[in-house]
């Protein structure tokens, strides 16, 4: 938001500047220049607004589709955007010396801070590398311990409204463990063309971000998924060898282990499984079934799979898909009533009809 006015001002600076010139280049009259710089301050205030947030939403994305980092690495941020404010400084150093124009000094600033602050984002993201680099490879031996009590979380757990769930609820004060790998297959998924995966992803993603403002502890642990192994037998083995439970919505993992399967101590005994939290099983008893007939109003947003079909969202995120109703889509608050219900391994779905 900060970034976002901060550039806003610049481009704003920039256009009162350049409606003044304007204005006196038009005319040397007084008014004229008035006239170009109020006129300047408009347009720019309008489309500086609009740039911003699109460059700032473009950093946003950029940085979701990197890695996530310890905290020790955050020093390298501080290095790489140091340097691109640097960059960007050097780079309008030529422009302010061969055009000798007010204009040219808020776009350099502009330029700069953009730089800075991408630097800075990059850097926090690959700041393993940029330590390495520099030779202070030692900090990233300072290693955290991980907290006692938390949850390691699989794909599917990350992707669940569940989880957000339990954290508001207090139920997750022990934090919970990502392995990194999960983190960038649900980061592939949320630009899966699939939009049930894409919109479970994007949510989970979320989610993440709304846990830790909430004050609850979300590690990232940097680990690299083998090539013969698939991201289950990674998750289940690091939670035997890190001596936690594991989170998800898996029925694969789900079956292969049960809470009276795995040990108490801080190392599991050889050869058990990790205790397992299951949130389908969570979903299945506190959700409400929605039984048939029951009366429900949805915004239609996308077509279902079969012909006619039409499909909305609960504000829990459970996806119902109403029969007859494809004409209705893009429409708001359509009434329809429940025919059945159904769990899947993505939640409770729900088969509806147009409400007479």
């Amino acid at each position: 938001m900060i970034y976002t006015e901060i550039l806003r001002l610049l481009l704003v600076i920039a256009g009162i500047l350049a409606g003044r010139e304007i204005g006196a280049t038009i005319s040397h009259s007084a008014e004229s220049q008035i006239i170009g710089l109020v006129l300047g301050t408009l347009v720019s205030y309008v489309l500086g607004g609009i740039i911003a947030r699109l460059v700032d939403r473009e950093l946003q994305t950029a940085m979701r589709k990197l890695s996530s980092v310890p905290a020790g690495e955050i020093f390298s941020g501080s290095i790489v955007g140091t340097t691109g404010l640097l960059v960007g400084l050097v780079l309008g150093i030529p422009a302010i010396a061969l055009i000798h124009s007010d204009i040219v000094y808020p776009l350099v600033a502009a330029v700069a801070w953009t730089l800075a602050v991408f630097g800075a984002r990059i850097g926090m993201i690959k700041g393993r590398q940029v330590i390495r680099a520099a030779g202070l490879a030692h900090l990233l031996d300072q290693k955290e311990p991980l907290p006692t009590g938390a949850v390691l979380a699989d794909s599917s757990a990350l992707m669940d409204a569940s989880l957000e769930v339990l954290g508001k609820a207090g139920l997750l004060a022990d934090g919970i463990i990502v392995p990194s790998f999960v983190m960038e297959q649900v980061k592939t998924l949320s630009e899966s063309p699939d939009p049930v995966k894409s919109r479970r992803a994007t949510q989970g993603l979320k989610a993440i971000d709304s846990l830790r403002s909430d004050g609850i502890r979300v590690t990232i642990v940097n680990h690299i998924l083998s090539a013969n192994r698939n991201a289950t037998e990674e998750v289940m083995d690091m939670a035997k060898r890190l001596g936690l439970r594991v989170m998800t919505c898996s029925s694969k993992v789900a079956e292969a282990s049960s809470p009276e399967k795995g040990g108490t101590d801080d190392k599991l005994p050889e050869g058990a499984l990790p205790p397992i939290v299951n949130l389908t099983y969570l979903e299945k008893h506190l959700i409400p079934d929605h039984p048939p007939g029951e009366r429900l109003v949805i915004d239609l947003v996308d077509e279902g799979r079969q012909p006619r079909q039409a499909t909305g969202y609960l504000d829990g995120g459970e996806l119902v898909v109403v029969n007859d109703a494809s004409h209705l889509i893009g429409q708001k608050e359509v009434p329809v009533t429940v025919s059945s219900t159904r769990h899947t391994s993505q939640g409770i779905l729900i088969f509806a009809r147009l409400a007479s």
